[in-house]
């Protein structure tokens, strides 16, 4: 019965070490999965951000060079966005800008907004939308070229009275059977360049010892 009862206890004494490895492997593995999950989007951001401004227009570290921004009704944002800021030797380049286009034909258009210091255009991105596949999903520079006609514009190329789509008497095409997706990222696209326009210095100076 001795003997018994010391192998039970060797047992049980194997089974709870054995318990005490497996939850520790678990939580290490969830801890890295974490991290690794956290380091993919990191970098899936600093490529989309890279997309609109290439890295070797920038010298500091833009993912940390960044400025908070409450919910703002000229950026179509209902929450808080990062501003990303590009500078060289110190020296303003870019901004990056969360963009919603809230009128999209199925609901909210997510776009980012690359903006030069002297006001033109670095290039946008959508980076979340519901449009409808073959129609609306054109402005996804993975389905067309559209999105990227927006590149080196300003608010006086072409001129304000210009930035709409075409069927509206603007400068943009829209797409056959949608005009109210890309009217409504034009739109938007205008209301961050006004935007930046009027918040300029705001956007580069705070927080400007960050690197």
């Amino acid at each position: 019965m001795a003997d018994f009862k010391k192998h039970v206890l060797r047992v049980g004494a194997v089974l709870g070490l054995f318990a005490i490895v497996a939850t520790t492997m678990v939580a290490f593995t969830e801890q890295n999965t974490r991290q690794q999950i956290k380091e993919n989007e990191r970098q899936a951001l600093l490529d989309a951000i890279n997309t609109l401004i290439p890295h070797e227009q920038y010298d500091n570290a833009i993912l940390q060079d960044t400025l908070a921004l409450p919910k703002t009704e000229e950026l179509g944002t209902e929450e808080t966005t990062q501003v990303y800021r590009a500078r060289k030797q110190s020296q303003p380049v870019a901004v990056v800008l969360t963009v919603v286009a809230p009128n999209g034909y199925s609901g909210r258009i997510k776009m980012l907004v690359g903006i030069y210091n002297d006001g033109t255009l670095a290039g946008v991105r959508v980076i979340n939308h519901k449009e409808t596949p073959g129609l609306g999903d054109k402005i996804d520079a993975s389905r067309s070229n559209w999105i990227k006609q927006f590149e080196g514009l300003s608010l006086e190329n072409p001129s304000s009275a210009k930035w709409k789509v075409k069927k509206d008497g603007g400068a943009f095409d829209q797409f056959t059977g949608a005009t109210i997706t890309p009217r409504a990222v034009v739109k938007a696209v205008k209301a961050s360049l006004e935007y930046f326009k009027n918040h300029r210095e705001a956007l580069f100076a705070q927080n400007e010892e960050k690197s």
